[in-house]
């Protein structure tokens, strides 16, 4: 399963790209708007910090300015991945785009039948939200199972699943079992995938008992 990273912050973003463990970014309007800088120009650095694809959202809620919008963000630069909600005019403006050849991640969805007609319109993405389920008392994950059902019994789609609204290093480890191709995950999650007290309680044996043997490695 691949990672994204889920934030607009680019020192988050370059320090996890070191780190070899990010295959793309995620962002939506509320991550631009805290960043307090205008979208072209955050896009276009995160686009140069990562070779993988860097979603972008549109705000427009109808057709044609969804379209326009997209095409607006997709010129920002090539690994660009236009956003567009799960509604009938994201569905359209899904077609629209990904006919111009561009890459679009459909967001913002909650059911088995969105992501059907998702990958119907030609998205390269879909995303469906685990958490904001599991807050109504769902279980998020069992949409991301019912998602990965139906495509594999259509072999024409290509659309990948992007699980989203990860909260915990749980619903990381749930997605990859479900079949998600990708997650998108906070920054603070992502790191806390390598947490385990076992492994601190191992490595600090481990070094007091070098300590002791007055031994270093030169």
């Amino acid at each position: 399963m691949k990672f994204f990273v889920d934030t607009a912050d680019i020192a988050e973003i370059r320090e996890l790209a070191a780190a070899g463990v990010v295959d793309g970014v995620t962002t939506n309007p509320s991550l631009i708007a805290k960043t307090g800088r205008p979208i072209r120009e955050i896009i276009k650095e995160i686009c140069e910090a990562i070779e993988g694809p860097v979603s972008a959202e549109v705000t427009a809620t109808e057709f044609d300015s969804m379209v326009a919008e997209g095409e607006r963000l997709a010129s920002i630069a090539t690994n660009v991945a236009v956003k567009v909600p799960s509604t009938w005019d994201g569905f359209r403006a899904c077609r629209a785009l990904s006919e111009g050849g561009l890459k679009v991640n459909v967001t913002l969805c909650f059911s088995a039948n969105q992501a059907l007609l998702a990958a119907k319109a030609g998205a390269a993405y879909i995303s469906p939200f685990i958490g904001r389920l599991d807050d109504l008392g769902l279980d998020g994950m069992e949409v991301v199972r019912e998602i990965r059902a139906i495509y594999n019994n259509d072999k024409s789609f290509s659309t990948e699943i992007l699980a989203s609204s990860i909260r915990t290093p749980l619903h990381v480890k749930r997605a990859a079992m479900a079949g998600a191709d990708v997650a998108t995950v906070p920054p603070g999650v992502l790191r806390k995938l390598s947490n385990h007290p076992l492994t601190d309680k191992g490595l600090a044996s481990f070094l007091a008992d070098w300590g002791r043997s007055g031994q270093a490695i030169l």
